[in-house]
């Protein structure tokens, strides 16, 4: 049963292609949404799919591409249904 999820994630995380890595991360776990850059300099994400693969996801988020320095990831639940598929990067 799928799972609709939304995470923020602060730290250094624009500049550094953390949206493009994101998002094909989210693809090869076949997940569908979006992630985007915060006004605040955090990265935000809606992502939709098994449980197991959302957790995947969360766990790279904690490290995300190699010139990302993550400080916090941050998760809740949504009911949202409406998202792009496959997974972009807005």
């Amino acid at each position: 049963m799928s799972e609709t999820r939304y995470f923020r994630v602060r730290g250094r995380v624009q500049g550094v292609g953390f949206r493009a890595a994101t998002s094909d991360a989210a693809r090869k776990l076949s997940l569908d949404g979006w992630v985007k850059n915060r006004g605040d300099g955090d990265v935000e994400l809606v992502a939709r799919g098994e449980p197991a693969d959302l957790d995947a996801l969360r766990d790279w988020l904690h490290d995300g591409p190699g010139m990302a320095r993550v400080s916090e990831v941050s998760e809740r639940p949504l009911d949202e249904t409406d998202l792009p598929s496959p997974f972009t990067a807005i």
